[in-house]
């Protein structure tokens, strides 16, 4: 692993007079899966929208580069061309399209047809039953269903970098199991992973690095198996002393 894909230097981030997130760095480096961890309103999900360009209105101070350039005032679409995908919290999948019509749109980037189909097989065979309702309106789905979509159809741009935000909110243990095994599967294949997650074990069993985030701050960082283990993060984030 050599080579930082994302960078970030003292990020500030204000709605108003509120200050969202307080001075942050934190570097992804190429074919790492790191960790972003926290309680709820830690300020994860808002760096991750920093990143891709899709916050609303706010003041962003500091400095974001991505596979080598800077990209504060990108524009989303124009970074997924460059190989910047994200998975949403809540998944974001095209309601009224079906299944096979979303994972087309996670392609719209790329013109070699043959490509696109074999990889809309690829992700066929990974989830099973995307492909026995290949035909059906992604909005009648499960959560689980419209989270393997999500998935699927950020993969279909063949992403240098994957965002993935609160992938296993609201499932079932078997898919969120399934979810992460996917997701040590696109690590393994040389994808470069920032995962934000709540469910902090399987995050930090998942990733080669973390971050924990408190309140608009990094407040520790380092090896995410040794994070694991030690005291403040088993008492804070685990559930145990």
């Amino acid at each position: 692993m050599s080579g930082s894909v994302l960078k970030v230097t003292d990020l500030k981030i204000s709605y108003g007079g509120i200050q969202a997130i307080k001075g942050i760095d934190l570097v992804v480096n190429k074919g790492e899966l790191v960790a972003l961890i926290g309680a709820n309103g830690a300020g994860k999900t808002t760096t991750l929208k920093a990143v891709t360009g899709t916050l609303p209105n706010c003041r962003v101070e500091g400095h974001i580069e991505y596979a080598g350039q800077p990209i504060h005032g990108a524009a989303s679409f124009e970074l997924v061309k460059r190989g910047l995908a994200m998975v949403p919290e809540g998944r974001g999948v095209f309601t009224r399209m079906s299944i096979i019509e979303n994972l087309q749109m996670g392609a719209y980037t790329r013109n070699d047809k043959v490509g696109v189909s074999v990889d809309i097989d690829k992700w066929f065979d990974i989830f099973p039953r995307l492909k026995e309702r290949a035909n059906q309106m992604a909005g009648t789905l499960s959560g689980g269903e419209q989270q393997m979509l999500a998935m699927a159809r950020a993969l279909m741009c063949r992403p240098m970098l994957l965002l993935l935000d609160e992938p296993s909110m609201g499932l079932a243990p078997i898919m969120v199991e399934k979810i992460f095994e996917v997701i040590r599967d696109v690590s393994a294949q040389g994808v470069t992973v920032l995962l934000v997650e709540q469910n902090a074990k399987l995050a930090l069993e998942a990733a080669h690095r973390a971050y924990v985030m408190e309140s608009g701050l990094v407040t520790m960082s380092g090896n995410a198996k040794q994070m694991l283990n030690d005291p403040r993060v088993r008492e804070a984030y685990l559930g145990e002393s």
